[in-house]
């Protein structure tokens, strides 16, 4: 079978599955308008029946078009991805929302200072890492595109570790996430986009609970040079409730060895309970960003400053540091 000819078929069949769609929509809507006239007919049972076009059947219409309609652009090849390998709409339609679920009802994520987060240009968001694995991270990106007012996405750097890992790695670059690098931090800062970073690294989500809201060492102050680089504002970010999802007793080092991994968390659950060792602990999280250190007005060769770059490193981790002992007062409980 010719390339053009099996297009050609995958394209039919998306139109096809979309007028078929569209047609089950009809009948629905239809059946909505004649439910909605019985229910009517009946007395008291009509003014609990919603309108038309209002939260029953029309509602029900828009996303059966909208599914379908996503549908035939994956068929057809008719989406976006850039050169990072970020796929937008992939990202909101589906990864997004599989996360969701742990955002809204399993951690119960509150969100302060969105505010701080601009609505236009590239800004670096810098924060604490903790949790045996990545799920912060996961957690942020929800809060910054759900929360702010533009729906921004964030752009995560990611450790090598997640693109040597088979299936995880792409799927992380169609989610946005890009390798933890100097160069592709400022390529994404300069083309106007919102950054993610975790500056702890391992360090952070592998350390064991007895130093639970500590903060690691900070590396070498990459993500300062990159910021200054790029004349971008850096927002820091604290979250606490990521330290109680897998509280980290011990390591298996051997294990770590041979699977090649930097840690094999022991956890009150793991490796006792098996898989079902690895659902994590619901615990109640708090995000909060804070004012955005500017940047600008020192210029791009402030970047080659070792001393500038370490007391500018320095300022953020004291201020995330500051944040988080700060919620820790504030927090009624650790699971409510």
């Amino acid at each position: 079978m010719s390339a053009g000819r099996g297009s050609g078929r995958l394209l039919a069949v998306a139109q096809a599955a979309q007028e078929a769609g569209e047609a089950l929509a009809d009948v629905l809507a239809e059946a909505g308008h004649d439910a909605s006239g019985r229910a009517g007919s009946n007395g008291a049972r009509g003014a609990d029946t919603p309108p038309s076009g209002g939260a029953g059947g029309g509602d029900l219409e828009g996303r059966i078009a909208d599914g379908l309609a996503f549908l035939r652009r994956r068929l057809t090849g008719e989406f976006q991805v850039d050169d990072f390998g970020f796929d937008a709409e992939l990202t909101d339609t589906v990864l997004m929302g599989l996360v969701r679920p742990l955002y809204k009802r399993w951690f119960r994520v509150e969100v302060r200072g969105i505010e701080n987060i601009p609505d236009t240009g590239g800004a670096l968001v810098v924060a604490n890492h903790s949790g045996a694995i990545a799920i912060d991270a996961l957690m942020t990106g929800v809060a910054v595109h759900d929360e702010h007012p533009r729906h921004r996405f964030l752009r995560m750097l990611g450790a090598d570790l997640v693109f040597q890992t088979p299936f995880l790695g792409e799927l992380a670059r169609k989610g946005g996430v890009t390798l933890a690098s100097n160069p592709d931090a400022e390529r994404l800062l300069a083309a106007g986009e919102l950054v993610g970073v975790w500056p702890e690294g391992f360090k952070g989500i592998g350390k064991p609970f007895s130093e639970r809201y500590k903060l690691q060492r900070f590396g070498r102050g990459g993500f300062v040079s990159a910021a200054l680089r790029t004349r971008t504002p850096i927002v820091p970010c604290a979250i606490v409730g990521a330290e109680e999802i897998y509280p980290i007793l011990g390591n298996m080092a051997t294990v770590a060895r041979l699977l090649g991994l930097p840690y094999a968390p022991i956890t009150p659950t793991f490796p006792w309970l098996g898989p079902l060792g690895l659902i994590p602990l619901p615990s109640k999280w708090l995000i909060e960003f804070g004012v955005s250190v500017p940047t600008d007005e020192r210029g791009p060769a402030a970047a080659d400053d070792p001393m500038l770059v370490f007391d500018l490193t320095d300022q953020v981790r004291q201020t995330i540091q500051q944040t988080l002992y700060a919620l820790l007062v504030q927090r009624r409980s650790v699971f409510f």
